[in-house]
């Protein structure tokens, strides 16, 4: 009874898969269509692309083989299947994982009034975190600034912007006290959910991307805390000191709106971040 259900199960998950893939074409993701197509949607090797998952495993992964997946694999696929909450969960059940919770795999949105919001704030840059530490909305004041719109989705992460964009690193003046308050912050944040894979992976990325970052998340030694940086280098060279307040967006899906306050300083301009 028990490898005739584990059958059932294999062809249920191939059956999915290869139903959702069909859904899709590759204008929907952002694909060139090239050549004709003898069934619709997907291929198999454009789902792999999209997920950043290997051909050969997602290929017999969707055939139903005996190959063992992980959380991580299964959030990846059901992104690039741009499965919505009960057919994630279904993906998660069909794999015999259990399901994540809807941040894992969801990438979030505010509400019009939440970026009306953020537009009114003109003068003042503001941006939506969600636990991950990825700005999902934004205001033209923190575009001019942090240069959001300009970036690719996986890039718009402050940890990875601070950490892991030589750029950016050159644009903070106190590039080594604002990274570990901002480090610090983040190592708070991931209490609320220590096992979640997408903020692991990222973890994982910065530990090798950053020495700095491996430092301090392993052998923290900080007393404060920031979510929002502290100093600026405007793209005219002008140094730009901010401080900040935290709004809660959406306290079930933690989301957080960072607020700039702009405050003169007077003194020269420290360009030397590169040393910390």
């Amino acid at each position: 009874m028990a490898a005739r259900t584990l059958a059932r199960t294999r062809t249920d998950l191939s059956d999915f898969l290869i139903r959702h893939r069909a859904k899709l074409t590759p204008a929907d993701v952002g694909l060139p269509t090239t050549g004709g197509r003898r069934t619709p949607g997907l291929r198999r090797e454009e789902v792999a692309q999209l997920a950043g998952v290997g051909l050969t495993w997602y290929t017999w992964f969707e055939q139903g083989r005996d190959v063992q997946v992980s959380e991580s694999f299964l959030l990846k696929v059901a992104k690039a299947l741009r499965l919505d909450d009960a057919e994630c969960s279904r993906l998660f059940l069909l794999a015999h994982r259990r399901p994540p919770p809807p941040e894992a795999y969801q990438w979030p949105s505010v509400s019009p009034l939440i970026q009306q919001m953020l537009d009114d704030l003109a003068a003042r840059p503001a941006y939506v975190l969600n636990l991950r530490w990825d700005v999902i909305a934004w205001n033209a004041a923190a575009d001019d600034l942090f240069a959001f719109s300009g970036r690719e989705q996986a890039d718009r992460n402050v940890m990875r912007m601070v950490f892991a964009d030589p750029d950016m690193r050159y644009r903070l003046p106190a590039w080594q006290d604002d990274a570990l308050r901002l480090l610090a912050q983040f190592r708070a944040d991931l209490a609320t959910a220590p096992d979640d894979p997408t903020m692991l992976a990222l973890i994982d990325e910065l530990k090798k991307l950053s020495p700095v970052f491996r430092r301090g998340f392993e052998e923290p030694d900080m007393d404060s805390y920031a979510r929002g940086i502290g100093a600026v280098l405007s793209p005219d060279g002008s140094r730009r000191d901010f401080a900040h307040e935290t709004l809660i967006v959406d306290e079930h899906r933690h989301l957080r709106m960072i607020v700039y306050f702009e405050s003169p300083l007077d003194g020269p301009v420290k360009t030397s971040a590169q040393d910390g």
